[in-house]
């Protein structure tokens, strides 16, 4: 089997009902229980409820991922080799962000691409 299909078959079998990044900076050396605990106390949200929370440290070259599953928390890492994801910086800001940004954000990608087409709203039925 293809590595590529290996790994999008793991994202897309994981199911969360939001996904959250907690922007500025985060301590990379947190544990889920220490993840779990800063949703809980920062932002007031229940860590044990079906959202994927991303966090990221100080050199912008990795990210965390804490996501509640029935039986318990599942802890993701992704490192980027080369760059740097581009990650809002207010610390006390939790962002909502659909999936196609999550996409893009693993892929090293801006979650607001600038050079987006803008969609076209016709005033005319033809």
């Amino acid at each position: 089997m293809h590595q590529g299909c290996v790994s999008s078959m793991l994202v897309h079998a994981l199911t969360a009902d939001h996904v959250y990044l907690a922007c500025g900076r985060t301590d990379m050396r947190k544990s889920i229980d220490g993840l779990a605990a800063l949703v809980l106390s920062r932002f007031k949200l229940d860590p044990q409820q079906p959202f994927l929370f991303l966090f990221c440290g100080r050199h912008k070259d990795r990210i965390k991922g804490l996501l509640w599953e029935e039986t318990g928390f599942l802890l993701l890492y992704k490192r980027l080799e080369n760059g740097r994801y581009q990650w809002p910086d207010k610390p006390e800001d939790l962002r909502e962000i659909s999936e196609q940004q999550l996409r893009w954000l693993t892929e090293g990608l801006s979650i607001s691409p600038s050079k987006a087409v803008q969609k076209v709203y016709p005033l005319h039925n033809f």
